[in-house]
């Protein structure tokens, strides 16, 4: 055996422990072949994702609260990372493959709009009203890696990744998670679908066990966060959680995700399936419909909403007119100038707009909005 061949063999080994129910590299699916290296093909998909442009700009998007002048409020790099330590520690415990658990967990919101879910429904609007599809995070990051990344030729990310992805919805809380095996072509019709019934979609299970692991740890990787970030905004205090959920999950972040982290492996355990006590499910998502009261609902005024919403639109029809009179825009300068030819000739000039605004990190949409204005 030559050293390459042994490197190999040395990034596979871990794999003898792995639960029946994880996801071997041999499964990893893509839709173009690549020649094989050194690297276990999820552990591939970490890489190109984390050294991806998308990436580093996440540092630079809004995770609940924008422009807050606090530098201890979390952004979104900070958010997907809490969600791969959490999902890494629940799918080590249970041996599963905890390269494909990384690579959904740190892809699994580059989808996300400046001004974080303010600005999805806000570029929702657009989309319906321009092209008549809706706009959602989770189906913006799949095409991200597959049309937009890259200059328009995608990342080629296996297809148990880019599905993880797409099913991730941390909106959704359910007491079990059961993966459904798919083809590619399923994975894709389930993508495509959901342009034009996002409702239905939101309900679409993970193809792996890896990206039912994601999809719970989005909830933990928030839900405790969010609340120490509204405490050190002065929005309400730690002794005004509900005693009914803090007994039985904690009531700091530290204690909400070591309970709900235990818990979860204690009931999924050598099964083909992860799940949640009763007890701890209905704790979670009471504690989910306080944080939508008490945090979400009160994350924006109706002014700023309104400021935002109409800073959106004039972005969006400025920069259409941008591309449909060839003139001089910072849509070409970053973006559609270092394009290839394929995305620029497969993709309508409205969906490049709203590519590009989705790209966008807080700062870059606030001056823009200004700059228009």
């Amino acid at each position: 055996m030559d050293s390459l061949e042994k490197m190999k063999k040395n990034f596979l080994k871990i794999e003898d422990t792995y639960s029946p129910y994880a996801t071997k590299s041999s499964e990893a699916a893509r839709f173009h072949p690549i020649d094989d290296d050194i690297r276990a093909p999820f552990f591939r998909d970490v890489d190109r994702i984390i050294h991806a442009l998308s990436y580093t700009r996440y540092a630079d998007k809004t995770q609940v609260y924008s422009f807050k002048q606090n530098d201890h409020i979390s952004e979104r790099m900070l958010h997907v990372q809490l969600v791969s330590k959490v999902a890494r520690t629940i799918g080590r415990a249970l041996n599963l493959n905890c390269d494909l658990i990384e690579a959904i967990a740190l892809g699994h919101d580059v989808g996300h709009t400046p001004l974080g879910h303010t600005g999805e429904a806000l570029l929702n609007e657009i989309s319906l009203s321009e092209l008549g599809e809706y706009f959602a995070h989770n189906i913006q990051g799949v095409r991200h890696y597959m049309e937009v990344e890259n200059h328009g030729e995608g990342l080629n990310l296996t297809v148990q990744v880019l599905d993880g992805i797409m099913c991730h919805n941390g909106e959704m809380l359910s007491n079990i998670y059961t993966p459904v095996i798919k083809t590619k072509e399923e994975f894709l019709k389930e993508y495509h679908e959901a342009y034009h019934d996002l409702k239905s979609s939101s309900h679409n299970h993970p193809m792996t066990l890896e990206g039912c692991v994601v999809r719970i740890s989005d909830i933990i990787g928030y839900i405790g966060r969010d609340i120490e970030d509204a405490i050190e905004l002065g929005l309400f205090k730690r002794s005004e959680l509900p005693k009914e959920i803090t007994d039985v999950v904690g009531n700091t972040n530290s204690e909400i995700m070591n309970t709900i982290i235990l818990d979860i492996i204690k009931n999924s355990m050598d099964k083909p399936y992860i799940a949640l006590s009763d007890s701890v499910y209905k704790a979670l998502f009471s504690l989910k419909k306080f944080n939508g009261e008490h945090i979400y609902s009160k994350s924006i005024t109706k002014e700023d909403l309104q400021y935002y919403r109409k800073g959106m639109n004039k972005l969006y029809h400025t920069y259409l007119d941008d591309i449909k009179e060839k003139r001089p825009s910072i849509i070409f300068d970053i973006f559609l100038n270092s394009q290839s030819t394929r995305y620029l000739d497969s993709t309508k000039d409205e969906r490049k707009v709203i590519d590009f605004i989705a790209g966008m990190t807080d700062d870059l949409f606030i001056r823009e909005v200004k700059r228009v204005q």
